[in-house]
Order: structure tokens, then C-alpha cells, then sequence
């Protein structure tokens, strides 16, 4: 399987692969059921059975270090909420610009990739500033870290982005040039299965 900045680029997974995710998935979901009071692993493991691509998404997820965790259900839409739940910024997803156009822009010392870009790669989306602070309410994450998170465009317009972290027993949310990139920053997706 090859692979590009850490992303496979072969979209589906050995049925050894599919076996050993679920089970980490399971074990995990079992050990957290604080975060998805009321939800049962058999109705998202049917979920994730039906949608290979999905289950590929969260391979990845877990491979680079998120720990992808049932975060929320839309009744409406039938659809579980996954979510990086790793305590610190994903490892595997740090050291990286906002986006493409930061990236691009950048003249020296450009980082290796974009937050933006492994996230659509991954078949995830960045957090909102909501989601985040909705994830924080489940436990203490970024104590330590930062993650981008999905900047609105006016303020990507003028060259920023945004990121959050958890200090103090808050949730911060800053700003920063887009093209900028640090060894504790890195960014935590969303999926909805």
C-alpha cells in the first residue's frame, strides 16, 4: 500500500485491517460510553460494516495517532458522529500549515503538508470551533497541544486561520497566519458514519 504524507492512497481495507479496527473501536467505545450515553456499538457496527470507504477514513484517523471515538447520533439523518478523542493533538497530524494556498505561499521551510489537505485526503472534515468546544465537554483535550480548526472565510480572506486549545480550564480559540506551523499543532477531524 502506498503511501502519500502519511495518507494511504488505496482506499479500502484488508478484511485483517477491517477485523483489528473494529475491535479497537469496540474496546475504545465500550471503555468511553460517557461520550455516547444511550448508543449501542452494535447498531455502528452495522453502520461501518455497510460504508468501506468510511471504515478507510477511520483507519487513517486511527493510524495518525486521533483514537476516533462515537462523539454524537443525528437521529435524523441516522448518522454516528465520529471524532478524534486522542488527548493531545493527533501526532501523525502535526507540523502542518492551514491550507493549500498557505502552503503555496509559504517561501522557506514549508512544512510537508496542510490540515486541510490530509483532512480531505482522509475523507474527514476540521473541527468547528463548536464541535471543539463540544468535545471538550466530554473530557480535557490540547492541555498541552493546539488544533486548527475550520476558519470562517473572511478571516481566511485576510491570511489568518484559527486554532483551539484547553488552558486554565477553558477553551481558547486564537488566531494565526495560515502559513504558519508548529511541532504541538496539529488538527482533530470529524465523521459522520
Amino acid at each position: 500500500m502506498t503511501k502519500v504524507n502519511n495518507i494511504s492512497d488505496k482506499k479500502e481495507l484488508s478484511l485483517e485491517q477491517s477485523d483489528e479496527l473494529l475491535r479497537v473501536l469496540k474496546d475504545r467505545f465500550e471503555k468511553n460510553m460517557n461520550r455516547h450515553e444511550g448508543l449501542e456499538w452494535a447498531n455502528v457496527q452495522a453502520k461501518l460494516s455497510a460504508n468501506a470507504e468510511k471504515l478507510w477514513s477511520l483507519h487513517e484517523m486511527e493510524v495518525t495517532g486521533g483514537e476516533p471515538d462515537v462523539v454524537g447520533y443525528d437521529k435524523e439523518k441516522d448518522e454516528y458522529m465520529f471524532c478524534d478523542c486522542s488527548v493531545e493533538s493527533p501526532k501523525g497530524r502535526r507540523s502542518v500549515c492551514y491550507d493549500r494556498e498557505a502552503l503555496e505561499a509559504r517561501k522557506k521551510h514549508k512544512p510537508e503538508n496542510s490540515a486541510i489537505d490530509m483532512a480531505t485526503a482522509m475523507g474527514i472534515e476540521l473541527l468547528t470551533e463548536e464541535q471543539y468546544r463540544a468535545l471538550q465537554e466530554l473530557g480535557n483535550f490540547d492541555m498541552k497541544t493546539s488544533s486548527w480548526v475550520q476558519t470562517p472565510a473572511d478571516i481566511r480572506k485576510l491570511g489568518g486561520a484559527l486554532f483551539c486549545d484547553y488552558r486554565f480550564g477553558h477553551v481558547f480559540v486564537y488566531h494565526n497566519g495560515a502559513d504558519s506551523y508548529y511541532g504541538a499543532r496539529g488538527f482533530r477531524g470529524m465523521l459522520m458514519v
